[in-house]
């Protein structure tokens, strides 16, 4: 190039061209192989590391639901535990043999004999409870100023009771202690108490219970099987008192590191990344147990939990490196045999990349590139052929889809919704219920002599009935409530923000519309089709789903006994009978 052409050219092509030229790439094919390196390189890491930032959240979210899960499941379970061993000793505290025997006890005026007897029935009583329950390691009966009266053990043990518990037992309330070891059980165990009042409602003393940790453990391991790496019970300060694998030290002697517990604590159903005890990197949530205020954590070994991640990154930097000494060969093989129909091919490829198909290019030669170019439009072809079928069976698994959706959710006879949506929806509203506090009703609805009907006119005959009553409830019923066959001839109905007075209106409505309406038929007189529903509502009538169904259930059975046709509304302390099924 002369010097005066030269000097036309702007600086930064000047300057690209000097640069090109001190690293040996100013011939074409070399441009080319580095434009295809760095054109496949720059895209296909970009892409790869967005997929796996994307895939790393998206199994990091996996696992915190699934910790999550583990640890709420098995929180709640302890809550529960403790609410039972709470109950239990306050039957067993209100017991006649303790009360009485602890009052003959603490008198004055009682005579030696009279005295030693009472001891003895209350220590025989204590042992008897002791060995139907394993939670227990020992009772003990203790009086006002905390000295030891009776126990179920055969040696006398030290008294573990919180500051505080006289106070506590005075108010009529439960007392909760803190774990620790009893040397004399050589156990880790937890005091609970009750108090024990005479029936003249004077306060005796209590009912204490040494509470060991077994039936703890096993709950953590059941949870953690097959679920998480390690489940583990701790208190607010850090202490291990029980886990689903095997401690290393004796008990309360594992502790967490401070700021490992207390980031635990303060982020409670996050996900966090730290060393456990055992040492090795993991990733761990905790839920506390609302009434003892310690903490479950669910734990993850790290490197396995992210295992999957780690090989996916692997496997996509294999791949970036395959392709880019693929493309670099590709790249160097045309740019052997460059050509002028280039720029169509770049275009096109262009206009593919861009998610346009309707490219068709001329062939203009018949050596490598003009195959190449056959070669392009035929792959476009392809591809276009290829999304048109793909969008057609999309559309197809759509329709399909939609249609098995509704195929599971559906009873196939009366169109109203099956007892597994019925479930699931029930379980929604209860869930529902309780956070925002309002209440809703259930409505259990069944046909009178439905298998009379049947018997006397045949199955196809009581199937049509059946289909009526859907229809009767689609048109009874506020856009809002929701019908669903629970099975058989029995339908439950939901209605959300119902109150008791509500409730008991729409089922009354529902029942005269069945009775108004001719069910069975004009060929058919003397057989009329009514409906007897039992009402329940949440939370007065129970607080979750299997209560509330039962005691909708024990309703009905009151309107069918009470010669049906009616609407009864359960009551809080219904008679307890067993359900015979009287011809329905």
């Amino acid at each position: 190039m002369k010097k005066g052409a030269k000097n036309l050219l702007p600086s930064w092509e000047r300057s690209t061209t000097n640069f090109l030229s001190v690293i040996h790439m100013q011939s074409l094919k070399s441009k080319i192989i580095v434009f295809a390196l760095l054109a496949t390189l720059i895209p296909s890491f970009t892409m790869g590391w967005l997929s796996y930032v994307q895939n790393k959240h998206f199994l990091s979210e996996k696992i915190t639901q699934e910790l999550q899960n583990v640890t709420s499941h098995a929180s709640r379970e302890l809550d529960l535990w403790l609410k039972e061993r709470l109950y239990e000793l306050k039957v067993f505290s209100s017991s006649y043999v303790v009360s009485e025997n602890l009052e003959k006890i603490l008198r004055t005026d009682t005579t030696s004999i009279e005295n030693r007897t009472a001891l003895r029935r209350l220590v025989d009583y204590l042992k008897s409870v002791r060995g139907k329950f394993i939670d227990y390691e020992e009772l003990m009966v203790v009086d006002a100023q905390g000295k030891l009266v009776a126990t179920s053990y055969d040696q006398k043990t030290p008294v573990l009771l919180p500051q505080g518990w006289l106070k506590l037992a005075l108010a009529g309330k439960s007392v909760v202690g803190q774990p620790c070891w009893d040397e004399t059980l050589k156990t880790g165990v937890m005091v609970v108490a009750e108090p024990v009042v005479s029936t003249h409602e004077r306060f005796l003393g209590i009912l204490a219970a040494k509470l060991n940790f077994r039936s703890i453990t096993e709950v953590l391991k059941n949870y953690a099987q097959n679920q998480v790496g390690e489940l583990y019970l701790i208190t607010q300060e850090g202490v291990v008192l029980t886990s689903s694998q095997p401690l290393p030290s004796g008990f309360m002697e594992v502790n967490l590191l401070k700021s490992v517990y207390t980031r635990l604590y303060s982020r409670q159903g996050n996900t966090l990344d730290y060393r456990n005890f055992r040492g090795p990197a993991v990733v761990g949530t905790l839920k506390k147990v609302p009434q003892l205020e310690w903490g479950v954590v669910a734990e993850e070994n790290r490197a396995e939990a992210y295992a999957q991640i780690f090989r996916l990154r692997n496997l996509t930097m294999g791949f970036v490196a395959g392709l880019l000494l693929l493309i670099g060969l590709a790249a160097y093989l045309l740019g052997l045999t460059i050509v002028r129909p280039l720029d169509r091919l770049i275009k096109g490829a262009d206009k593919v990349a861009a998610g346009d198909l309707d490219v068709d290019l001329p062939v203009t030669t018949h050596g490598e590139l003009g195959y190449m170019t056959e070669v392009f439009n035929h792959m476009v072809t392809r591809l276009r052929q290829g999304r048109e079928q793909l969008a057609a069976i999309n559309e197809t698994l759509r329709k399909r889809n939609l249609e098995l959706h509704e195929i599971s959710i559906t009873d196939s006879l009366t169109g109203l919704y099956n007892r597994k949506h019925l479930m699931e929806t029930l379980d929604r509203e209860v869930s529902r219920s309780q956070r925002y506090q309002r209440p809703f009703a259930v409505l259990m609805v069944d046909i009178d002599h439905f298998k009379r009907y049947n018997d006397t006119f045949g199955h196809l005959a009581g199937d049509e009935v059946l289909k009526k009553m859907a229809v009767i409830f689609r048109d009874s019923v506020r856009a809002a409530d929701y019908s669903a066959r629970y099975g058989g001839e029995e339908f439950l109905i939901i209605l959300p923000e119902a109150s008791k007075r509500e409730a008991a209106q729409a089922a009354e409505r529902i029942r005269q519309c069945v009775e108004k309406d001719s069910l069975a038929g004009s060929d058919k007189k003397g057989t009329e089709i009514t409906v007897s529903i039992g009402v329940a509502v949440f939370p007065e009538h129970g607080d979750d789903t299997q209560a509330l169904i039962k005691n909708a259930d024990a309703a009905l059975y009151e309107a069918k006994k009470g010669g049906r046709n009616k609407v009864i509304t359960y009551q809080s302390k219904p008679q307890k009978k067993r359900r015979q099924a009287a011809g329905t």
